[in-house]
């Protein structure tokens, strides 16, 4: 047993070193990593699904796609290939944190149960008290969280 602890941190050490090269909490993201080799994102919600027909569909590992170092999850092929033909248009507003967290300077979990498409953008939410909060001053919200991001992005949730 006591052999397995020098091979445990060198597997470790090796994983973190040739690991996904992201900086620290850019993008809200499950623990662990998926079979493609990069953390989840959304929670394995389908972005498209939300994004294109307001619904939170659980997505599928058979339907994967790796964009900027992080995995998501697709309930059809026909979303992963939409996807896949356009991530930018995708994208989740503000690495998938909240955004009512991110308008005050915080990064708090994103749940995709609590979403929104404002202007063809996807914004989630921490929970359901947030999200009402949000819906009384969408605007506002949404141009603190612009600007916030812009100077928390590359920071680590725990240092704000």
């Amino acid at each position: 047993m006591n052999r397995m602890i020098p091979f445990t941190a060198a597997a470790l050490s090796a994983l973190l070193a040739f690991g996904p090269a992201m900086a620290a909490d850019e993008t809200n993201v499950v623990p662990g990593l998926t079979a493609a080799g990069a953390p989840l994102g959304l929670h394995g919600s389908d972005p498209v699904a939300l994004l294109d027909k307001g619904k939170n569909r659980e997505g599928k590992a058979a339907h994967t796609a790796v964009h900027n170092g992080v995995a998501y999850y697709f309930a059809s092929e026909k979303n992963l290939k939409a996807f896949e033909a356009n991530p930018a248009h995708y994208a989740i507003q503000n690495g998938g944190f909240c955004t009512f967290g991110v308008s005050v300077g915080k990064k708090f979990d994103g749940d995709p149960n609590y979403a929104a498409v404002v202007d063809g953008k996807l914004y989630v939410f921490l929970n359901e008290e947030i999200y009402k909060m949000f819906e009384k001053d969408k605007a506002g919200t949404i141009a603190k969280a612009a600007a916030n991001w812009q100077k928390i992005e590359h920071k680590a949730a725990k240092d704000l």
